[in-house]
């Protein structure tokens, strides 16, 4: 478990949030609670991480409502979302929506405990590749325009020759830019080259 994850608890019962706070402190789950949308909203950062646990009926601002708005800052907080029976058609649309999960009402702790685990996971698992992908993004701009042309064809298998004619430049040119791309790499062999842009695209296609 994350230290620095929490499970954010959003429902406007009172008791709901009692129970579930006493619920994640026997697991010694940092938790924080919030007794409306607009509360969560105002408190929220890019930083935040953890996940969700989200009650679908509020008023003002329900908890589809919030999701929306969460979706549109670009949040990747997992969400599960606690329902009522007569609320499942608006769990499945909010499932739809990226939701990892709904409960229904009354809820086995166990369950939802296994749940917000998962939920947790999930967070982890984003987080992990959002900084991967930067990683990538950064080794890669140390690289000009041109280096990085001539990394691709290179790491592609492509001849200098065969560099040189696709670019328009002499073939001398190809192995001083190959030269640059590999110092500023840090590689010293092809397959190594090759490694990293294998690597590279498939951190880019998650």
């Amino acid at each position: 478990m994350d230290d620095k994850q929490k499970v954010y608890v959003v429902d406007d019962d009172e008791g709901v949030r009692d129970g579930l706070s006493l619920l994640l402190a026997t697991i010694g789950q940092p938790c924080e609670l919030f007794e409306s949308a607009s509360d969560f909203l105002e408190a929220y950062n890019d930083e935040i991480c953890g996940c969700l646990v989200l009650d679908i009926r509020m008023p003002r601002m329900t908890g589809l409502d919030l999701q929306e708005k969460l979706i549109a800052m670009g949040s990747k907080l997992p969400i599960i979302f606690i329902t009522g029976h007569g609320d499942i058609p608006m769990a499945v649309e909010a499932m739809r929506r990226g939701a990892v999960d709904f409960i229904r009402k009354p809820f086995r702790e166990h369950g939802l405990l296994e749940r917000i685990n998962e939920a947790l996971d999930v967070d982890d698992t984003v987080r992990k590749q959002a900084t991967d992908r930067k990683a990538v993004e950064e080794r890669l701009a140390v690289l000009t325009e041109r280096e990085l042309e001539v990394f691709e064809r290179v790491a592609d298998g492509h001849m200098n020759k065969v560099i040189a004619a696709d670019l328009g430049i002499s073939e001398r040119t190809v192995e001083v830019h190959r030269g640059q791309v590999m110092k500023k790499l840090g590689v010293r062999t092809l397959a190594q080259l090759v490694r990293i842009k294998i690597e590279c695209e498939l951190i880019m296609a998650d």
